[in-house]
């Protein structure tokens, strides 16, 4: 694949019109927040999650490929409120929140490839998604009052991102990074206007990195 006279390797895949594949991957989730009032920071504690999903690529032309790339990701990521933010010492449990997230994720991309250089093909890609937070607590009439963080089940996202076909004899393997932006804000606020947790919070967003290995 790297000598510097490689045999080719499935030279005819490119022209095909449709094909399909699957990936598997990790991710690292963060929020965004933007407050109401000049305050200390709320801690996000990031962890990795994982991701999984298939691969549907349509070819528009000769360098530039339509992808829809739905996939399951789950990630946890856990507040930490400043003792600031309550009239009294909170406990750990009230300045500690667990926000778990099981998306359904829903990419529709473009995928810029460079001229293919022998097994070789790197490739830019971006476009929007929407997620779908099956974990979110949207429903729920308990709020942080009761330990239950709530968030917005559907969220919107423009993502950026690049990776490289490697081209073996017979499959094709592309790893990739791609950085994902939330657009709209995803908090319910709870129920009591003052509550020390989302009363000084104008919004949320959702930032996260993937670093998905696909398999064609």
């Amino acid at each position: 694949m790297f000598s510097k006279d490689p045999i080719i390797n499935l030279e005819n895949f490119q022209k095909q019109r449709v094909y399909f594949g699957f990936f598997l991957g990790f991710n690292s989730y963060d929020f965004k927040i933007d407050y109401k009032t000049v305050s200390e920071d709320i801690e996000v504690k990031k962890t990795t999650g994982f991701n999984v999903g298939l691969v549907a690529d349509l070819k528009l032309q000769e360098y530039i490929n339509l992808r829809f790339e739905p996939g399951l990701y789950y990630t946890q990521r856990n507040f930490v409120y400043p003792d600031s933010y309550f009239g009294y010492t909170p406990t750990y449990s009230q300045k500690n929140r667990e926000v778990n997230s099981t998306n359904i994720h829903l990419p529709l991309l473009l995928k810029f490839s460079s001229k293919r250089t022998g097994n070789i093909r790197p490739y830019v890609l971006g476009g929007v998604s929407a997620t779908l937070n099956l974990s979110g607590n949207a429903k729920s009439k308990d709020d942080n009052l009761e330990q239950v963080f709530r968030a917005k089940s559907w969220t919107k996202n423009y993502e950026l991102g690049l990776g490289i076909d490697l081209f073996s004899e017979y499959f094709i393997f592309s790893p990739s990074i791609r950085g994902v932006f939330g657009l709209n804000d995803e908090i319910i606020q709870d129920n009591d206007p003052f509550s020390p947790w989302t009363s000084n919070i104008e919004s949320i967003k959702s930032r996260a990195i993937f670093i998905n290995f696909t398999f064609h």
